[in-house]
């Protein structure tokens, strides 16, 4: 496995191994890796003849007052985690590289981005939309594997790859929870140990839901009153969105079926966390 800054080495490796006719598979991340991260490495791995993880934490995506300066950052274990999935190449370039003096042009996908996260987080996704195609345009990949702990996240990209002509193949992988059934993510790292017993309630509410569209339910209006008073219970959670969408559209929804996905975004303290689930699934 190699660690590799330079974009336009990055660029040359790429091209050469789409003219030898290798498969390649993208992980893009922030880095911090966990068991949700090596998950899409691994199949990655099996999906493509060179697998390349790129951790960048992006400063386009963040907000005034958000946490870039504080996100964690541990490349010595990202290294170790890449390299036990079978990593072969790490892409880390540096923000100045990515976004140079002068820089001015951005990848904006429109409707998709307004509800949800997009509502609270002006500039978040344009800044995502961005940084992936940045990465598809040097890297090349085939294949793009991403979590559906963000979920629209995954959207957007499925938007913009489909209205863009990209001949990216987009993979959503599940979440992958801890025992406890809390969605893993980097930003846990934030949460005490009384937060992150709080935390919970996010799964929790997810089950809840579940189990009572599997009973029948099917008024949103209900199901939302479950999502609310679960949440409510704990003293330090304060909710940013409950939602309930079509899982393709994000359109919203009156009635729940199958296809609907319940959307979380929940603060735990001063960590903001999401999580979400179709409820159709299992």
């Amino acid at each position: 496995m190699k660690t590799i800054e330079c974009m336009d080495e990055m660029q040359s490796i790429g091209q050469e191994a789409r003219a030898n006719g290798k498969k390649i598979a993208l992980v893009p991340t922030m880095g911090y890796l966990h068991r949700g991260h090596a998950s899409l490495m691994e199949e990655g791995r099996k999906r493509a003849d060179l697998l390349v993880v790129s951790i960048f934490v992006n400063p386009t995506q963040f907000g005034v007052g958000e946490d870039f300066d504080s996100y964690p950052r541990d490349m010595e274990n990202d290294r170790a985690v890449a390299e036990a999935a079978g990593v072969d190449y790490i892409f880390a370039p540096r923000a100045v590289d990515m976004y140079p003096s002068g820089y001015q042009t951005y990848v904006n996908v429109e409707e998709l981005t307004l509800p949800l996260c997009g509502a609270n987080r002006p500039g978040h996704f344009r800044g995502v939309t961005t940084v992936v195609t940045k990465l598809f345009n040097l890297i090349a990949p085939n294949v793009a594997l991403f979590g559906r702990k963000d979920y629209q996240q995954l959207a957007v990209i499925r938007q913009m790859v489909a209205d863009l002509n990209m001949q990216v193949e987009v993979i959503g992988m599940p979440i992958v929870r801890d025992a406890d059934g809390l969605a893993m993510s980097s930003r846990n790292s934030y949460l005490s140990p009384a937060e992150r017993v709080s935390a919970l309630c996010l799964s929790r509410s997810i089950r809840t839901v579940k189990a009572a569209f599997h009973g029948g339910e099917r008024s949103v209006a209900a199901l939302k009153k479950i999502v609310i008073d679960t949440i409510g219970k704990e003293a330090c959670a304060v909710i940013d969105y409950v939602e309930f969408r079509h899982c393709t559209t994000l359109a919203p929804m009156d009635r729940a079926d199958e296809q609907t996905v319940l959307a979380l975004a929940v603060k735990i303290g001063k960590t903001r966390l999401i999580d979400n689930g179709i409820l159709g699934e299992e």
